[in-house]
């Protein structure tokens, strides 16, 4: 079943992404995109055919990819090491480090280009996710799932107040700062993703490591012992590596809520307890649905777009008062 349901997926991917190569805002027809895809000549000299599928539709497709890789694996290793069914890449305080970074950015270093915004993005949400393991790995309880969650809940709070101050006194880092926090993937250049490509490909490779000790860890924290594991040692290192995977996501496309939370759900339901099974399933469903919805954020009020984030918003907040309200999914994650 696991292998069938991942060809299936990594088929609809490749078909996904096809479409997005033909389909945008602007007045560049599929038409016209598939000869140029196809080789035709006519189309192959026409630089603005050129410019629509190579500058603006491929690099927005390979940040769909990548960005839902990111948010559906990094969902699952929290969800896991966690035991928590509705845990995501929030509550390591990623979003908000990279918000406060980049209104920092903007304010007080000039910051303006898209490549600027991400790498400031990216390294505000990687420092908040270290100074929450660093909070977490203190202390008697080092590495604990609750002490893990209440230092980022903690650090997020602590980020957003800040936040909210720099902005209410300047007005034009608030409109830069709204377009960026409202979750989209236009702009996003190709130039842009290859810096992140050796992160997430470190971040993808110790998550699959730590699968065998995280399905040690579902069974609880003594068995995991038993087994020769240590849980907070466990939590520590799928910390860094969620936090890696969502720094990189949220670096991309701005804050992406519900789809690290609801991928992992999908790929239980098709998986069961394997952990290896669930990360690969979970990051391919992410990204078929991160494909899907920016295609649908492209022509649902064209000739305008509508940002990603809303789209998922509007799927994600019935879903996600669905598995809350459901005793059956709300204890799926705890037996994952």
């Amino acid at each position: 079943m696991v292998p069938w349901a991942a060809a299936g997926l990594l088929v609809l991917l490749l078909g996904l992404a096809l479409l997005s190569l033909l389909v945008g805002t602007g007045t560049t027809s599929a038409g016209s995109a598939w000869h140029f895809l196809t080789g035709d000549t006519a189309a192959r000299s026409d630089t603005r055919i050129r410019l629509a599928v190579m500058d603006v539709r491929l690099p927005r497709t390979l940040a769909a990819v990548l960005v839902g890789t990111c948010l559906g694996a990094a969902g699952c290793l929290l969800q896991a090491a966690t035991r928590n069914p509705l845990a995501e890449t929030g509550l390591l305080g990623v979003n908000s480090g990279a918000a406060f970074a980049v209104v920092l950015g903007l304010t007080f270093f000039g910051v303006r280009s898209p490549g600027a915004v991400l790498i400031w993005a990216l390294a505000g949400g990687t420092a908040a996710s270290a100074v929450v393991l660093l909070f977490a790995a203190s202390g008697r309880t080092a590495g604990s799932p609750l002490r893990l969650v209440l230092a980022g809940s903690a650090l997020s709070a602590t980020f957003h107040g800040c936040t909210s101050y720099v902005l209410l006194g300047t007005r034009s880092t608030f409109d830069t700062y709204r377009y960026w926090t409202i979750g989209s993937l236009a702009g996003v250049g190709t130039s842009d993703l290859l810096p992140l490509l050796p992160l997430v490909a470190v971040a993808l490779i110790t998550a699959l490591g730590c699968a065998r000790p995280l399905s040690a860890l579902g069974l609880g924290d003594d068995a995991a012992r038993s087994l020769g594991h240590h849980p907070g040692r466990i939590r520590l290192v799928v910390a860094g590596a969620v936090s890696l995977l969502a720094g990189c996501a949220v670096a991309v496309a701005g804050p992406i809520a519900f789809l690290g939370l609801l991928a992992p759900y999908a790929a239980r339901a098709l998986t069961g307890p394997r952990m290896t099974a669930q990360l690969v399933l979970s990051a391919l469903i992410a990204a078929d649905i991160m494909i899907l919805a920016d295609i649908l954020a492209r022509v649902v009020i064209r000739p305008w777009e509508t940002p990603v984030s809303v789209l998922l918003a509007f799927v994600g907040g019935p879903l996600l008062v669905w598995i809350a309200r459901s005793s059956r999914l709300s204890t799926a994650g705890a037996r994952a």
